[in-house]
């Protein structure tokens, strides 16, 4: 068979450019010169002229293999793609096990480059939440399920809506789920000279599965508490120290762009870019995501992913003593007495001071109602310095403490990101019910793709 050399001179001019692109794709971006086989030409051929899609490296087109452990398909499966990957957002995806007639419903979605970035089409959602209870790991072939039919498709239950001018909601069907505020929040009823009386860039309200409010604004108590928020008490820049928790001194959060609001049937998808704003400028870049699922019959499942990319120097750490700064949830529980919290030893009596935990849960009646309805804060296994330690208080705030009280100073580029996922749930679940969740979870971040499936023992 014959075989083609091409020199760098074939990316001069407009099909030499396509080529070369197609090259890049292809061969994975080695070296300029490469040798390829005539079938091969063939198929470059309409590609570079345009009518056919470039698909990733080293596997068949609109097919992968991944490997997945039993346990992460007991919850909604989110699996990033692997750089180059092609497979068309637009098609159906089917996951199924290549010699078993066993198939899990799959899509794809947008969600986070490992900078924070929009990646379109790079998720793979798994979405069953049922199966049966096996253990090891599982083989799958993920491929397109043919070409695009033109039909429109299928609605999403879930819809954006822009709420207020600083506000956008995100509804399920007619029931909301959260709200994000994007703009600035001015509380009349916090003193005019506090600089705890405007915020902006949260999460609140964060409805239950029946419509409660679980989050609290604005609280008497500390007016600095936010629903969902992610700040620090200790930032200094340039040798200056600033609060982000109690908004001491100029810098502000503050809200840049949309990167995505995507709905897709059983998922959808927020991203926000802010800046960590001082006097104009930006000290450091801030890109939030939300990855909603349909709700269960008892649950709903958000994952968050928080990234941190400074622009200078900048040193965070927490309370001294308590550990708190960083993601935060703010409950709103009728009393302290009502208030119930669960951790993997099981229910606390006391509050939990720098304490390294994976999860932690908050439980309590919510609004009028009777019904008990909370919230587990989950901690991705790949989170810095895993399992952070924590501040847990009954009358309201869990806190994620990172880095802790000890510093960290993140230098440019680097970009730090914190994932972190909330299971929101009827009635109280028990320390053992919450650790099967959170293994399911964590079991999700073992799940590999490749080019060919991997070679350990399989379950059967």
């Amino acid at each position: 068979m014959g075989f083609l050399r091409v020199s760098p001179a074939i990316g001069d001019g407009i099909m030499g450019k396509r080529l070369g692109t197609f090259l890049r794709h292809t061969l994975g971006n080695c070296a300029r010169r490469a040798y390829f086989s005539l079938p091969v030409l063939l198929v470059a051929l309409p590609v570079f002229f345009g009518g056919l899609p470039v698909t990733w490296a080293g596997a068949p087109t609109g097919r992968l293999w991944l490997t997945t452990p039993a346990a992460a398909l007991r919850q909604p499966l989110r699996v990033r793609l692997p750089e180059g990957c092609a497979l068309d957002s637009h098609k159906g995806i089917m996951v199924k096990q290549e010699e078993d007639t066993r198939r899990l419903s799959a899509i794809l979605v947008s969600g986070p480059d490992k900078i924070g970035e929009s990646q379109q089409g790079g998720y793979l959602i798994v979405r069953d939440g049922q199966f049966p209870s096996t253990e090891g790991l599982l083989r799958w072939v993920v491929q397109e399920e043919g070409e695009k039919t033109g039909e429109p498709p299928a609605p999403s239950e879930f819809r954006f809506k822009e709420t207020s001018d600083t506000t956008v909601t995100l509804y399920e069907g007619e029931s909301p789920v959260f709200s994000y505020n994007f703009g600035p929040i001015t509380n009349p009823n916090v003193p005019e000279k506090d600089p705890r009386r405007t915020r902006a860039c949260y999460v609140h309200p964060v409805w239950g599965l029946d419509g409660e409010v679980l989050t609290d604004d604005f609280p008497r108590d500390h007016y600095h508490h936010h629903g969902i928020f992610w700040t620090w008490p200790h930032v200094v820049i340039g040798g200056e120290e600033f609060s982000l928790w109690e908004d001491r001194g100029a810098l502000r959060q503050r809200f840049v762009r949309w990167l995505c609001q995507e709905t897709r049937p059983g998922v959808a998808v927020l991203g926000v870019e802010n800046a960590w704003d001082l006097n104009g400028q930006t000290m450091l870049t801030e890109r939030v995501w939300f990855t909603v699922y349909a709700r269960g019959k008892e649950d709903r499942v958000i994952d968050v992913d928080l990234f941190l990319q400074p622009r200078v120097p900048i040193t965070l750490w927490g309370a001294e003593g308590k550990s708190y700064g960083g993601l935060t949830v703010r409950f709103r529980p009728p009393s302290e007495k009502e208030a119930r919290i669960t951790v993997p030893d099981g229910l606390t009596k006391d509050d939990l001071y720098e304490t390294r935990l994976p999860w932690a849960d908050f439980t309590s009646r919510f609004g009028e109602t009777d019904q008990l309805s909370g919230a587990t804060i989950m901690i991705a296994p790949t989170h810095p310095d895993y399992p952070p330690t924590w501040l847990t208080r009954h009358y309201g705030p869990l806190c994620v403490g990172w880095p802790g009280v000890h510093s960290r100073t993140l230098e440019p580029p680097e970009t730090v990101h914190l994932p972190y996922r909330l299971w929101v749930h009827r009635r109280t679940r028990n320390a053992e019910e919450i650790a099967a969740i959170y293994e399911a979870y964590a079991a999700g971040f073992k799940c590999q793709f490749g080019e060919k499936p991997v070679t350990e023992p399989v379950a059967q």
